[in-house]
């Protein structure tokens, strides 16, 4: 009997795809191209494994030896399971039967791990997320050898490990277990892949629908309705979001090849579609993820779950060329049938093809109707991608940042306008444990470190999460027509008695080499407030027309909470006239123009309070002012070239002058660009009920101003 007669006798045996399915994908094993490549780079993963015994540690702490060694395990078993499947070679069945005994052997008299967080702990793993993540691997690579096995082998794996896993998330833990969060997704899906491999339809069920068993309280069809917004965004931003992807594109696999009469991909009217090219139309152009909430600066493209996805959706949404592209940048794809299709389309691209996404905003909440996420996009004459995000949404959960209008600036291959991120050493077990460091929530987490104005050196909602968590962003309008687009929001309930309003345009101009970005952040109130304007940047200072006063002696921090702790002053200038500061970023220039015309500018670096060195030091720039009804009026400009090791400079000053404030009220922020080659008058509608055909007109200083929309932007 051949290999592929032995699988057919057992169609059930592969959790993710068919038999017939994975006959299709052995075509690739050995063959140039995307597949091929990205099968041999599994096989050169596993090959210096085989033929030798993976240890089994007992317990050990967060990021340490065990840790490691456990996950290791769990992948290892299904990427030597997947092997198996495609090459036929005893060896990859060999190693996976071999973890999966051994694990039985000893799971059951492993007890249970110290918990050193509020999420619950399992046998293996400090909690019991890590354990959902190890089944799920650990039920995909049972169920490609378990055709293999004598009756009394799969009793005992099954019996003495896999059962006894999905008793502790079902029992043990069923108030954690499909808990709407992405810990509740990689807990149903680890269950129900388990499930459908060994042929248990309870757990299926529950995996399902929940243990009430109504899909509404708990279980996989309740995650992809409550989680995901309408229009794909997660809750608790991009670097979760990828992290959810992955359980939600697995057992949509398995649900797919094993229960077709539930018509997964449809379920929601394409929830799981719209949820995937949401997180993949928010990536910048270096692959990397936007730091939203509390997420690492340094996730990108290269994740699994992104790499699943961009297969899945590819194969069962239909083609698009950004997801073709994506998959060239990712220089990978997903070992799996469904990543056929998509390795073919990126094969006949050519090697640097980025993908372009177009500007998108996604409405937040479970009916899309809490804020938005709002993303712009242009792209230069010679191909570069400039990408400005807003945040307008909900605050994200336990995992969110106080920066309602907070905005983020990309071009040239790094962030102008820059995002903390978390304040964690990931896995680092003698920083904190790993675990979110105190800096989180004093400085990450506050409104400061966000680009978003601070009202009287508070954070907003107090940096309180259940108020954050009752609020959100109004969105204004959003237009992606070029060549300017714009987006603009309100937050009225953050601060008490003050009104926010952002709107940042996006400005392409044949005298401009990289698209501008204006900033137009006003506020509202009946009472004056100090208002600081605060801005994350990286580089030096290389230009600019203020006078400053350095700190020579000593550097102080700046206030005493709300992240000014963290801050310490290192130079002050007074404002009187509109001002610009240019900055070298690698090889770019980054000018900031300000039409302010009094307060203070605090230069300042980050890395008081700070005695465990847990905070990166890192520069802002803070525009403080104070008045009752107020305009941030702002130009940023990205400009010249300078390379060091050749000694050139181009370009070094930009193409706009000056920005002013001509006026602004309740009805409109009017503002004016003043350069040799550019030069306009921009007006911004501030009525909440404006629209496409709306007529604007008001007069400052004496000077009607008319125009129909949202905002123009007219030639002077």
């Amino acid at each position: 009997m051949t290999f592929d007669d032995e699988l057919t006798g057992d169609a059930g045996l592969l959790a993710l795809c068919s038999t017939a399915d994975m006959r299709a994908l052995r075509a690739a094993v050995g063959q140039a191209g995307l597949m091929g490549e990205s099968i041999a780079a599994m096989v050169s993963r596993m090959s210096p494994h085989l033929g030798s015994t993976s240890d089994i540690p007992g317990h050990g702490e967060a990021g340490g030896y065990a840790h490691n060694q456990h996950q290791f395990n769990c992948r290892a078993c299904e990427e030597a399971g997947t092997l198996y499947q495609l090459t036929g070679e005893q060896g990859y069945a060999d190693f996976a039967v071999d973890l999966l005994q051994r694990y039985a052997d000893c799971y059951l008299n492993l007890g249970f791990q110290k918990a050193r967080n509020t999420n619950p702990p399992g046998r293996i793993f400090h909690q019991i997320l890590n354990e959902n993540m190890w089944l799920l691997s650990m039920s995909i690579g049972y169920g490609s050898v378990r055709h293999g096995l004598s009756q009394a082998q799969r009793s005992h794996i099954e019996s003495r490990l896999l059962r006894p896993v999905v008793d502790m998330m079902t029992q043990r833990y069923a108030h954690d277990f499909g808990t709407i969060h992405n810990h509740g997704l990689w807990s149903v899906a680890a269950v129900g892949t388990c499930g459908l491999v060994i042929g248990d339809e309870g757990y299926v069920a529950q995996a399902v629908n929940g243990l009430q068993g109504d899909a509404v309280a708990g279980g996989y069809l309740a995650e992809i309705a409550q989680l995901f917004a309408p229009s794909g965004y997660y809750i608790e931003g991009p670097y979760y979001h990828r992290f959810a992807l992955r359980p939600l594109v697995v057992f949509a696999e398995a649900l797919h090849t094993h229960r077709p009469e539930l018509d997964i991909y449809n379920v929601c009217e394409q929830r799981i579609g719209t949820t995937i090219k949401a997180l993949l139309s928010l990536v910048y152009p270096n692959g990397r993820l936007p730091a939203l909430n509390d997420a690492s600066l340094s996730m990108g493209i290269q994740d699994e779950g992104l790499l699943i996805a961009a297969s899945v959706y590819n194969a069962r949404y239909g083609d698009d060329p950004a997801v073709h592209a994506l998959a060239r940048q990712q220089g990978q794809v997903w070992v799996h049938p469904s990543g056929l299709a998509l390795a073919a389309e990126a094969d006949r691209l050519a090697e640097g093809t980025l993908p372009f996404w177009p500007s998108v905003l996604l409405g937040e909440g479970p009916n899309g109707d809490r804020g938005a996420q709002g993303f712009l996009r242009a792209r230069a004459a010679d191909g570069d991608i400039s990408q400005v995000s807003m945040n307008h949404g909900q605050h994200g959960m336990d995992h969110g940042h106080f920066d309602t209008l907070g905005i983020t600036l990309f071009n040239r291959g790094d962030e102008v306008l820059r995002e903390y991120g978390f304040a964690r050493w990931l896995n680092v077990e003698p920083k904190f444990g790993g675990r979110y460091l105190p800096e989180n929530k004093s400085w990450a987490r506050q409104t400061l470190a966000h680009n978003c104005v601070v009202v009287d050196r508070q954070s907003q909602n107090a940096a309180e999460l259940q108020r954050a968590d009752a609020v959100h962003g109004l969105p204004h309008f959003f237009v992606d027509a070029r060549p300017v687009q714009g987006m603009s929001a309100f937050a009225n309930d953050h601060y008490p008695g003050v009104g926010m309003q952002r709107t940042v345009l996006l400005i392409e101009d044949e005298s401009l080499k990289t698209p501008l970005l204006v900033d137009l952040f006003r506020l509202s109130s009946d009472s004056e407030h100090d208002y600081d304007y605060p801005l994350q940047y990286s580089g030096q200072i290389c230009d600019t027309n203020l006078t400053l006063e350095p700190g020579l002696t000593q550097w102080s921090v700046l206030g005493q909470s709300g992240g000014y702790e963290h801050l310490m002053g290192t130079a002050r200038a007074g404002v009187t006239s509109p001002t610009r500061i240019t900055w070298l970023q690698g090889q770019r220039f980054n000018t900031w123009l300000s039409a302010a015309d009094q307060g203070e500018l605090v230069f300042a670096q980050l890395g008081g309070n700070d005695p465990s060195f847990n905070l990166r030091r890192e520069t802002t720039l803070l525009l403080r002012q104070r008045g009752s009804s107020h305009l941030f009026a702002s130009a940023f400009e990205t400009h010249g070239f300078f390379d060091e090791a050749t000694e050139r400079c181009s370009g070094a000053r930009g193409e706009i002058d000056a920005i002013r404030t001509l006026g602004h009220d309740d009805s409109a922020s009017v503002i004016e660009l003043q350069g040799e080659r550019f030069h306009r008058v921009i007006m911004v509608s501030n009525r909440p009920d404006v629209r496409s055909d709306s007529v604007n007109e008001v007069s400052f200083a004496g000077q009607t101003y008319r125009w129909t929309g949202f905002f123009a932007c007219q030639p002077v």
